[in-house]
Parts: C-alpha cells; sequence; structure tokens
C-alpha cells in the first residue's frame, strides 16, 4: 500500500510540475509577449516602453512567474483559458473545436491501424494455429514499407492521386465523414505497421505456452487457439497503443497541414509559430489530459485482460528462445543503403545547373536533379550524415534510458505517462516557443520523448516475466534478485525491446523528418532528408523521382530495421521445444473421448 502511495504521489508531482511548465510559457518564452500581440493587433504603433508597459499590465505577465501562473490557474478554474494574443478572441471554444476533430481523426486512424496490424499478424495466426509456426514471420517487407514512408509524403500522394486526379474521396477541408478516410489512412498504416510487429514478435511466444500446446493436443479448433493468443499478447501492448492515441492526436501537424484539417495539432503549430502563447498553452493542456486518460485506460485494460495471472504468478514467459529470420536479408538492405549513401557522399550536394533542373534519373544523375539541378544521389547521401546518424544515436540514447528506467516501474511509469502527453512534433514547437527554431531543435524534441515507448514495453513485459512460473519457482529455491534479474529477466526482456528499437528507427529518423518539413528544424541549403521532401514535394507530380529517392531510402531504412530485428534472436538451445515444434495429438480412449457437441 505504502508503494502504491509513493508511485501516486510521484506521479502527481510530475504532472503538476508539466502543468506549471505550460502555465509559465509567457514567462519562459525568448520573445516580449507584449511586442508579439502589438505587432498582430497594430504593426503601425510604435513600441514605445509605455505602449509595451500597458499590454503586459493587459496580459498579466508583469508580475513575475507566480502572477503568471496563478493567473492562469484562475482563469482556467472558472473555464477561462485566457484570450489570444493574435485575435484577441477566447481560446477555449477553439481549441475544444479543434480537439473534437482530432479525437474524430484518431479514432477512424486507430480502427485502420489494428486491421492493419491484423493483416500483418494474420499469416502468423494461421500457422500458429496449425501449429506450424517457425522462424518466419508474416509480413514483415510490407511492414517495413508501411513503417517508413513519411506520412507527409502519404499524404501528398493519396491527395493528389487519389483525391483531386481520381476524384474518389475528398482531399482537402472536414466537412464530414468522407474527409476522414485519406488522413485516417495516412495515419492508421505507418502506426498499425509498428504494432502489428510488436505484437508478431509475442505471438509465437503465446503459441509455445503450455496451455497452447495441451489445447492443441486436446483438439480444440486452431481459431479458439490463435484468439486466445491474440488475447494473451495484447496486454504488452497496451502502453504502446496508449502512447499511439496522443501521437496521432497532437502528432499529426504535417497530415492535417497537407488535407487542410483543423486539427489541434495544426492548431498548436500555428500557435506556436505565430508566438501566440494562450493557444499553445490550452492546446498543450488537453494533450497532457487526453495522454492521462489513455494511459489510465491501457493500464485498467491490461489488469482485466491479464486477470489475477499477474498477482498469483501464474503466467508462462512469451520470450523463449526461437531460430532466428532473415540472416541475409539485413546484409543485403545494409549494403545498398551503404552503396547508396557511399556514391551520394562522392558528389557535391550544393552544386547548382539550372541547365538541369528536375531532370530524369540517368547515368549522370542516378537519381534525378531537384528543381534546382542539384544532384539528388549527393544530397541523399550527405543528408543521411544529419538524418540516419543523428537517428541512430537518438535511438541508442532511447534504448539504454527507456531499459533503464523500464527497469524501474514505480519511477517511470509516471515519467512515461507525463512524456507520453508530449508528441515529438509539439515539444519542438515547446522549444521554439521558448528557445526559437535551430539545427538542435529536432534532435531535442525526439530525443526527449524517443525512450518512452521503450520504458513502457520494458516495464509492462518485466511485470509479466515476473509473474512467470519459472520466477515463482526460483523464488522459492532462494534465487537472489540480482541473481533473477541477472540470469532470468533481463535475457528475457531486453532481445524483445531491442528489437523494438530497431523498429523504431527509421520512426525516428522520420519523426526528425517531419520536423525538417514543417520548417521546425534545419535550414536550406542542408540536404537533410525533411528538408529534400518538402522542397521538391511542389514537384511531386512533374518529377515524382524527386521525393521518390529520399523516401525510397527511408522505405530501405526501415526494410533494414526490420530484418534485422528478425535477426536478433537467440537460437533455440539443444533440447529445449521450439515453436516451431510440431505437437502430436495423443492418442484418445474411445470410452473418454467428449462428446462433439460438448465442445
Amino acid at each position: 500500500m505504502g508503494q502504491r502511495v509513493a508511485g501516486a504521489g510521484w506521479r502527481i508531482v510530475l504532472a503538476v510540475g508539466l502543468v506549471c511548465g505550460i502555465g509559465l510559457l509567457p514567462w519562459l518564452t525568448h520573445t516580449d509577449p507584449a511586442y508579439t500581440v502589438l505587432k498582430a493587433r497594430s504593426a503601425e504603433r510604435e513600441p514605445t516602453p509605455e505602449v509595451l508597459a500597458g499590454i503586459r499590465r493587459q496580459l498579466g505577465t508583469d508580475g513575475g512567474p507566480l502572477h503568471v501562473l496563478t493567473g492562469w490557474f484562475g482563469g482556467l478554474v472558472r473555464g477561462d483559458a485566457g484570450k489570444s494574443w493574435i485575435s484577441g478572441g477566447d481560446v477555449l471554444p477553439g481549441v475544444l473545436q479543434a480537439l473534437g476533430a482530432s479525437l474524430l481523426l484518431m479514432g477512424v486512424a486507430l480502427v485502420v491501424a489494428v486491421v492493419t496490424a491484423g493483416l500483418i499478424c494474420l499469416r502468423t495466426l494461421r500457422l500458429g494455429a496449425r501449429r506450424r509456426l517457425g522462424g518466419r514471420r508474416g509480413g514483415g517487407n510490407v511492414s517495413a514499407v508501411l513503417a517508413s514512408l513519411p506520412e507527409f509524403l502519404v499524404a501528398s500522394v493519396l491527395a493528389t492521386v487519389v483525391g483531386v486526379q481520381w476524384g474518389w474521396l475528398p482531399a482537402l477541408g472536414w466537412y464530414g465523414p468522407q474527409w476522414t478516410v485519406l488522413p485516417a489512412l495516412t495515419l492508421g498504416l505507418p502506426a498499425g505497421a509498428v504494432l502489428g510487429r510488436l505484437l508478431d514478435d509475442l505471438l509465437p511466444g503465446a503459441f509455445g505456452e503450455p496451455w497452447a500446446l495441451a489445447a492443441a493436443a486436446r483438439g480444440l479448433p486452431g481459431r479458439t487457439i490463435a484468439r486466445q493468443a491474440l488475447r494473451r499478447c495484447v496486454p504488452a501492448l497496451l502502453p504502446n497503443l496508449g502512447l499511439f492515441v496522443v501521437g496521432l492526436t497532437g502528432g499529426a501537424v504535417a497530415v492535417e497541414q497537407v488535407f487542410d484539417i483543423p486539427g489541434l495539432g495544426r492548431t498548436t503549430l500555428q500557435a506556436a509559430l505565430a508566438q501566440d502563447l494562450p493557444v499553445l498553452q490550452a492546446g498543450t493542456l488537453a494533450l497532457v489530459l487526453l495522454a492521462a486518460l489513455a494511459a489510465g485506460t491501457t493500464r485498467v485494460a491490461a489488469r482485466l485482460l491479464t486477470g489475477p495471472a499477474l498477482r498469483d504468478g501464474a503466467l508462462s514467459s512469451l520470450h523463449r528462445p526461437a531460430p532466428p529470420a532473415g540472416g541475409l536479408l539485413p546484409l543485403l538492405y545494409g549494403g545498398v543503403l551503404l552503396a547508396v549513401i557511399g556514391c551520394g557522399l562522392a558528389r557535391d550536394p550544393l552544386a547548382l545547373d539550372t541547365g538541369e533542373r528536375l531532370r530524369a534519373p540517368s547515368l549522370g544523375h542516378p537519381l534525378g536533379t531537384d528543381a534546382l539541378g542539384r544532384d539528388l544521389l549527393a544530397r541523399v547521401g550527405h543528408g543521411a550524415l544529419d538524418t540516419l546518424l543523428l537517428a541512430a544515436a537518438i535511438s541508442t540514447a532511447a534504448l539504454l534510458v527507456g531499459v533503464l528506467l523500464g527497469l524501474l516501474p514505480r519511477v517511470s511509469a509516471p515519467l512515461v505517462d507525463t512524456v507520453n502527453a508530449v508528441p515529438p512534433v509539439l515539444v519542438a514547437l515547446l522549444v521554439t516557443a521558448v528557445a526559437g527554431s535551430g539545427a538542435a531543435t529536432p534532435a531535442l524534441a525526439v530525443g526527449a520523448v524517443a525512450w518512452a515507448p521503450l520504458a513502457a514495453h520494458t516495464s509492462s513485459l518485466l511485470r509479466q516475466e515476473r509473474a512467470t512460473l519459472h520466477i515463482t519457482a526460483g523464488k522459492a529455491l532462494g534465487a537472489g534478485p540480482v541473481h533473477l534479474l541477472r540470469r532470468e529477466l533481463l535475457p528475457a526482456v531486453v532481445p524483445p525491446v531491442l528489437r523494438h528499437a530497431l523498429l523504431r528507427l527509421p520512426g525516428v529518423a522520420l519523426a526528425l523528418a517531419s520536423l525538417g518539413f514543417l520548417g521546425l528544424g534545419a535550414q536550406p541549403p542542408s540536404p537533410e532528408w525533411g528538408l529534400l521532401l518538402a522542397e521538391n514535394q511542389p514537384y511531386a507530380e512533374r518529377a515524382p523521382w524527386s521525393v521518390l529517392a529520399p523516401a525510397a531510402v527511408l522505405a530501405l531504412l526501415g526494410a533494414l530495421a526490420v530484418s534485422a530485428a528478425g535477426a536478433l534472436r537467440r537460437p533455440s538451445r539443444k533440447g529445449l521445444p521450439r515453436t516451431g515444434d510440431r505437437v502430436p495429438r495423443p492418442s484418445v480412449p474411445a470410452t473418454e473421448r467428449e462428446p462433439a457437441g460438448a465442445r
């Protein structure tokens, strides 16, 4: 009971700290709020000290941080989130309307994500139900491509081709259910690909558990076993599903920009760029409350699905040794990626040739040229130094921090719930609002939140692993905590989290690219991949190679991550049953068989 009270207190402290930070944004900003308001409302007035002081008194920012914070809290208690510094209107109605649009989009995108994850795991479910599950997994290449496609690029292609050229669905605006289809597909397909890969990683262990083997030997239908195996694996994924909820709401800025959706992400982006901090405060607070609701819901759902097994120590481990998959594919994908980068590094990414504008791929320019006649192969190769190496460094740091904090769930769980409230785009917006935009903004924003999914995954696996039968038996035989952690818990938890980190590597690169696409990171003429896509997007219809080149490299990175994750599996030890072993059905005397209708 005392530990639960301490955990609740730590959660409250973090939540209060985050909310106070949001309330102090007008005091923390690097620009004078009075100057921002004067410039927006009356650009012709002279910014004299007297005029600026009067505006500060009107805004309530002249009394120090405590005065700013208490004034903001007092307004929230009265249902008043303040007035926009730009328009002068009430903030709350506009933010609530934007939140409603984002929640509707998030709900439809989650449906798309769940369906996509199910399709990716379909082959594994079928093979597991037939007791023929081996080292191969289903949907590897498909999920790699889906998870690696930039959302803003998919949004542009769907809006241009499906919405404008074919006219099948509306592409721009937000006027009814039909307008949700294309943006929901854009958001749901990559999220479903990641969820599908994580679920596909757990299913073989579920099919190899004693209950599944006994059910197969007893002759229960394969569909029943597959359904129970799915239910067995879902609790470990629910914390990450909560992260997706916030990401699909506040992190859908680029998609909302392309499809002209008045959602919360786009509203906060415009407010941050315009220094309209009351709108940014209200939008961030809405995301914090949504994250708290999502975290609490997923935690309750995980306990309901798992039942009393966590308390009684009656689970078996899902992460048993398994045959590695795709040993040669990582080498192939890695070799191709290194070859592309190496060839690009040998060329000049800034050399201009206006006579070679938007040239198709040729021997002289294998990936074509951009709108200024610059070689795309050179820009992709040099952009890897800005994007790929930074993504690898951020992913490595996130893995270390995620595992260390995940091993301390009472400390990390409230912290994960707090960080979960702030997707990378919103962190970048807050950094931009406080310190301005710069080359370090994307790294700070992505690195600040990249560890949270890995910590949530680690703590979720650790909680289930500690409830397994062999851990209970080890404790009964006198094994100490250090021995159990080093010999049992870490070997079971670290490999799936490492595979998860590899699957997240393209997502980190995409997050960096998305911030560059939104203009919150590196600036031209940098060859950063997000800038490449942003610069060439207007020419996608006339010169598709200009956007397909960086997109193809991102897809190749995703294929490399998925294949490398499949290869990082401990080989089965001799004498241990593998999940791919076919289980013989024992012979049951006719007198002991149940009637068909009793099943």
